[in-house]
């Protein structure tokens, strides 16, 4: 019932082999697998993996780096720049909250988001919530991603609420994800949303956004 090239895939990203694992989304895609189903059936699943393993004391930053790069070669491969609609549904700002030096799911919700035709503003990993706040007005977003793979950043999460509020710009949408912070419900978070996937974050945009699907 399983596909060996979507294991091969899911394996690949696990080891960091880059090559191997664009090698093996472009033989998913050939065989007519759509890009929705590759990024969860193969890069979401080994995130998933990796975000277990993260969970516990075997922290290996050698090793998150290497799956990392290989999610960006995959997710290159699949939405090359330059082939989303140059249309904009609207500008995110995504960040990993400081503290956390963790930005693979970020990054792979920002290759979708944009490849979905959304401006992404990434104010990278360990980012202080002044810098998040500061940038999400300037850029007038319609809303802020937070990733978190450690329990440390839920304080920081915590407040974003109230310090969009001192600006004036509640209005602003807060969704948040990651190991750490999918364990934990919106309302404790104080936020609008907590996606279980990347996919699940883009839905959630979609909706607010009034895109499709």
């Amino acid at each position: 019932m399983g596909n060996p090239t979507m294991d091969l895939l899911v394996k690949a990203l696990l080891d960091g082999d880059q090559t191997q694992a664009i090698n093996a989304a472009k033989n998913l895609r050939d065989a007519g697998v759509g890009h929705t189903q590759i990024i969860v059936e193969g890069v979401e699943a080994a995130m998933v993996q990796l975000d277990v393993k993260c969970t516990v004391e075997q922290f290996n930053l050698l090793e998150i780096m290497l799956a990392g790069r290989a999610v960006m070669g995959v997710m290159k491969e699949l939405y090359p720049p330059g082939t989303h609609s140059p249309k904009t549904k609207g500008t995110v700002v995504l960040a990993s909250l400081e503290g956390d030096i963790h930005d693979l799911g970020k990054n792979v919700l920002k290759m979708i988001l944009t490849a979905k035709g959304y401006r992404v503003v990434d104010c990278g990993k360990d980012c202080p919530v002044q810098k998040l706040i500061d940038t999400a007005e300037q850029e007038k977003v319609m809303a802020i991603g937070v990733s978190g793979l450690i329990t440390s950043v839920i304080p920081h999460v915590h407040k974003l609420r109230e310090k969009l509020a001192e600006r004036g710009i509640e209005h602003i949408r807060i969704t948040a994800g990651g190991a750490a912070l999918k364990q934990v419900s919106a309302a404790s978070l104080n936020v609008d949303f907590v996606a279980e996937t990347a996919f699940d974050g883009v839905h959630y945009l979609e909706q607010i956004a009034g895109g499709a699907k």
